[in-house]
């Protein structure tokens, strides 16, 4: 359906248009237009954990994926001050995680390296924190490395959401908050986990992984080695992280 005459907002000088009830980030990723977003998919619910979508919304800073789109909204999301900010976000995102793209299995089809990429990242311009975190191999089809995690909490929601499980949660505060496993020993090997969960394909990253698939994409021909993250089309990037 599409929506009324009128229903449009500005989006860095383009007219998007928008239906009842959706979000910034929503529009403008159905109208082909990309906001960087670490936490956001269009299967899931609001969210607003990375705060990397943030946009001017009439001059005044907002979250794209959880603000509503009103007829005249004029919106700036493509701007140096803001991509600035979003610089720094990831920044800070990789210090406090053990990020090693050159031997991540997920290099190249990874969202927060694509992104670092598209917000001109060079390096992570702070001191490295190198925490100690596990690796949990314990279930048959899956393995979580809790290294990578960036607490986006789309497997947190995905779980909840979708496989209706509950196998995940964040929990602990600050910096010491992690990923946590609902299960007797906290190991995904004694959750009700399965690798068909819609959790276990919407990691943005590469903390958790399907085993026996490592590399079966070579490097070089993963979706972001083929075009940059601004360049893909919106849905397909999502599409690809959809439920199997």
């Amino acid at each position: 359906m599409s929506p009324p005459a009128g229903n449009h907002f500005s989006l860095d000088g383009l007219a998007v248009p928008f239906e009842g009830g959706e979000t910034l980030m929503a529009a403008a990723t159905r109208a082909g237009q990309y906001v960087p977003h670490l936490c956001w998919h269009p299967t899931l619910g609001q969210s607003g954990a990375c705060r990397l979508c943030i946009v001017s919304v009439d001059g005044r800073m907002a979250a794209a994926c959880t603000t509503p789109a009103a007829a005249g909204q004029v919106v700036e999301n493509r701007r140096p001050d803001i991509d600035a900010r979003r610089r720094m976000l990831l920044q800070m995102l990789f210090v406090e995680g053990n990020h090693f793209c050159p031997s991540c299995e997920k290099s190249g089809d990874c969202l927060l390296q694509a992104t670092g990429y598209e917000m001109g990242m060079t390096g992570p311009q702070f001191e490295e924190f190198y925490p100690k975190r596990a690796v949990d191999a314990s279930h048959p089809d899956t393995w979580i490395d809790f290294n990578r995690c960036i607490q986006c909490k789309l497997c947190v929601r995905a779980s909840h959401e979708i496989d209706h499980k509950d196998v995940f949660a964040i929990g602990g505060h600050g910096i010491d908050s992690h990923l946590l496993v609902n299960s007797p020993s906290g190991q995904l090997g004694d959750s009700v986990f399965s690798a068909d969960d819609f959790a276990a394909t919407v990691c943005p990253v590469g903390a958790i992984l399907p085993k026996r698939r490592g590399f079966v994409v070579p490097i070089g021909e993963r979706r972001f080695d083929r075009a940059a993250i601004s360049e893909m089309p919106a849905t397909r990037k999502e599409a690809d992280d959809g439920p199997r």
